[in-house]
């Protein structure tokens, strides 16, 4: 057994790896979604495929990660050699979903495959009937892109140029895949020199036991914390509002049973599969768990596979979170992810109050195409702005902006200075939405605002000249413009953002998108020929929120004095334009609901995650 003091140091050094590795691909990757958004994962695996250290980069990607090794292992056996990299992204061969590229390499030691160096990237397009790879109308896995099955690229250090061939031709912009392809494989080979180096330091036999000592370790710290919780049996439930095809309200059930230091997570009484996107992969729904388990723990635990052996999970082939192929699953990293964490840390709110985060924005993913007039390339910019808040919990408020609960801040939203440069859009403004969040003791994150650019004739540049953008993003019902595809409903409407409060009672407010195209040929602007604030007051256009407001938190007696002052009277009423639709505030202020004064009420009229206080966060 080795000392404390060694397993400790060879414990940061795997972390520290696993770090580098993604600053290498940070640095080198060619797409925005890789080197501005940090759409990515980096890992270690051992020869058993065990999860030895990963980055803190996305949550849904590495926790799949072992069903990818697994599949590859056994699929090459002894076929495996030193100068190999392999390549998978097929969600029913261990991935989660088609446009996470993962790449492999194995790491010979005494002759053997010790380690595997692992780097996980969603790439800007995989192919497929629409750009991006999100497809609404896919109904199987075949229209949502190109499959690969484990496949060998490098074969003991020789390129297989007939493979890549293949590879890029079924991509629309095969320039950038082969960059973001080359930025992966170095990012493994930085992981692969790195781990070589650690066992010429320690030795091999140090290593690869400090291996087994790091997951006991790990299951250790994760027992302890969940013996703390009350035994007993939980059930929560998650929904999904539509699959696109006419399946509404697909529910995701978790029922835990927690007894002594660990827990059985069952999810087979969940709906059938469904025709559309929304369908989870074996590995996605696995890692969502995984991810649930992680952010109730201490954070200061290594989220290894040690510290997800306490957990069981019981699925049933044919629903929503196990589906047989070739179900459509390309939306499953965010819902129904999203989803299956919520059930389970819904149902585990109860054994643990103090620990579970209240709910998170709901954010689709939207990509657009179209040809830069500038460099009369084609391009696909994929948009991570304009996102909503995080959860709160009852160590405080949510994150600002943060997105998607099952990337937790990991995928950013980059700089809109750099995407007006690297892409021909251009923006009005990208600031906090105010009032935007649920309010409470704590309340949840607030969302953001991202207009496009107004030409000084008041319209909207949202086309260059060339060809018109074509685009996956879902308009609000009162504007204009059409879709790539047929969309789910759910995407059609507005949707609140779900950042609660930490004791869920009040919903953040509906979601907006504002983005949208224009009739009329007309090059894209830069930001210096927006209009001036004057000019769109003048105009009768509804100016910017103050910076003021952009992070405070109505109080009811401020909400009351608000919305009073704007309707005259001495008390907080429904506006009008909420009355005429039904919708009247159920509290006692215009904002306690999370709506902003003078908007309709959206307490009662959006769904919430749940009811209890929630809390521990992933590591910041």
């Amino acid at each position: 057994m080795l000392d404390p003091v060694t397993i400790s140091v060879l414990t940061h050094r795997f972390s520290a790896i696993v770090e580098e590795m993604g600053e290498a691909m940070l640095r080198t990757a060619y797409s925005q979604i890789l080197n501005s958004s940090r759409d990515f994962s980096t890992a270690i695996c051992d020869g058993q495929a065990r999860l030895v250290a990963q980055a803190e980069h996305v949550p849904i990607h590495v926790g799949a990660i072992p069903w990818a090794v697994e599949s590859v292992r056994d699929f090459f056996g002894a076929r495996v050699r030193p100068g190999d990299v392999f390549l998978l992204n097929d969600p029913y061969h261990g991935n989660n979903h088609l446009p996470d590229l993962t790449a492999f390499v194995p790491v010979f030691v005494d002759g053997q495959v010790a380690f595997w160096s692992i780097n996980r990237a969603h790439q800007s397009d995989i192919g497929g009937s629409t750009h991006g790879a999100y497809n609404p109308a896919a109904t199987e896995i075949w229209q949502e892109g190109l499959r690969i099955t484990p496949l060998k690229l490098y074969d003991a250090g020789e390129l297989r140029d007939d493979v890549l061939k293949m590879v890029t031709t079924n991509v629309r912009h095969p320039h950038d895949f082969m960059g973001d392809l080359r930025a992966m494989i170095g990012s493994a080979r930085v992981g692969e020199r790195r781990l070589l180096a650690l066992v010429e330091d320690y030795g091999s036999k140090t290593v690869i036991e400090a291996v087994d000592e790091i997951l006991d370790g790990a299951e250790r710290q994760a027992r302890a914390c969940i013996r703390g919780w009350k035994d007993g049996t939980y059930r929560g439930e998650a929904v999904l509002d539509d699959d696109g095809h006419g399946i509404e309200n697909v529910a995701i059930r978790a029922t835990v049973t927690k007894k002594g230091d660990g827990f059985t997570v069952d999810l087979s009484a969940s709906d059938p599969q469904v025709k559309g996107f929304v369908n989870s992969s074996f590995p996605n729904t696995m890692s969502s768990v995984h991810m649930a388990l992680a952010f109730l723990i201490d954070p200061r635990t290594p989220k290894n596979s040690g510290t997800f052996r306490p957990v069981k999970v019981i699925t049933r082939e044919g629903t929503i979170v196990h589906p047989r192929p070739p179900a459509p699953v390309t939306l499953a990293t965010n819902h129904c992810a999203q989803e299956i964490a919520e059930a389970v840390i819904k149902a585990l709110a109860r054994a643990c109050p103090d620990r579970a985060i209240a709910g998170w924005s709901r954010r689709f993913r939207i990509a657009i195409k179209g040809v830069n007039p500038r460099t009369k390339r084609p391009f696909i910019w994929h948009m991570f702005h304009a996102r909503g808040g995080g959860g709160a919990s009852p160590a405080g408020d949510g994150w600002e902006t943060a997105g998607e609960g099952q990337a937790v801040g990991g995928i950013k939203f980059g700089s809109v200075e750099v995407a007006e440069v690297r892409f021909p859009l251009t923006f009005e403004w990208h600031e906090f939405r105010p009032d935007s969040a649920g309010d409470g003791r704590h309340r949840g994150g607030v969302g953001s605002v991202l207009p496009p650019a107004r030409g000084h004739d008041g319209r909207r540049r949202g086309q260059h000249r060339g060809r018109r953008h074509a685009s996956s993003l879902v308009r609000h019902p009162r504007r204009r413009g059409r879709a790539a595809a047929p969309l789910p409903a759910a995407l059609a409407r507005p949707r609140a953002a779900h950042a609660e409060d930490e004791r869920g009672r009040h919903p953040g407010a509906a979601g907006r998108r504002l983005l949208r195209r224009v009739g009329g040929r007309r090059r894209l602007g830069t930001a210096r020929q927006a209009p001036p604030r004057s000019a769109r007051r003048r105009r009768g256009e509804r100016p910017r929120p103050t910076p003021r407001a952009w992070l405070t938190t109505c109080s009811p007696s401020r909400a009351t004095a608000r919305a009073a002052t704007a309707s005259g009277s001495t008390s907080a009423s429904t506006s009008p334009k909420s009355a005429r639709a039904g919708r009247g505030c159920a509290s006692t202020s215009a904002t306690s609901c999370g709506t902003r004064p003078g908007r309709p009420c959206t307490a009662g009229s959006t769904r919430r995650w749940w009811t209890r206080p929630s809390a521990a966060l992933w590591p910041q």
